[in-house]
């Protein structure tokens, strides 16, 4: 059974409960899930849902990789799929997807988010998408020795581990976020 609306706003309400400074920020989505247009379609708009992944190694290095299109660094990830049946399962199958990293080698750190952020995404005409915004849902992961693997060529031009303030540095707070909820985690 694909992810429902209602399965994303209760996962927005128990991460704006554990995170509740971050409910203006978060306003609109909120506001636009109220609505219930089937969020996990990337062919909803204004707005859809993506599911990122941050690995953490080690509790010393982030897992990032070099995004084709938008051409930056970050967090792997990206859009959910019909068969996604949880937020967090996307996440692992995207970091799987887009790394090559086997997923029996990780551990996610907790059933909740991590961070969700709010985003305005440029207009693909070749993808038939006008300007719309992504509710990108972040899971913390952990890895004591995974490895990259077969990269997914298509969207991905790159992926390397970071250690923490570089990655900090490149993609925010969320770092600091995944690396807490991480430690300990083997």
């Amino acid at each position: 059974m694909a992810i429902a609306d209602s399965d994303i706003a209760a996962v927005l309400a128990a991460y704006l409960e554990r995170y509740p400074r971050e409910a203006g920020q978060l306003a609109e989505p909120l506001r636009l899930s109220a609505e219930g247009q089937e969020f996990a379609s990337r062919q909803t708009f204004p707005m859809h849902v993506t599911a990122g992944a941050l690995l953490v190694r080690d509790s010393a290095e982030v897992l990032l990789i070099e995004h084709l299109a938008y051409g930056i660094t970050l967090q792997p990830g990206g859009h959910l799929e019909p068969t996604d049946t949880t937020l967090v399962g996307a996440a692992i199958r995207e970091l799987s997807e887009e790394t090559g990293i086997d997923p029996a080698q990780i551990v996610p750190v907790s059933m909740h988010p991590a961070y969700v952020e709010f985003g305005q995404v440029p207009a693909r005409p070749a993808k038939d998408e006008p300007v719309h915004y992504h509710l990108d849902i972040g899971y913390a992961f952990a890895t004591a020795d995974a490895e990259v693997g077969c990269i997914q060529e298509s969207e991905v031009t790159g992926a390397a581990w970071y250690p923490l303030d570089v990655a900090e540095r490149l993609v925010g707070p969320r770092i600091a976020r995944a690396v807490t909820t991480s430690t300990g985690i083997r």
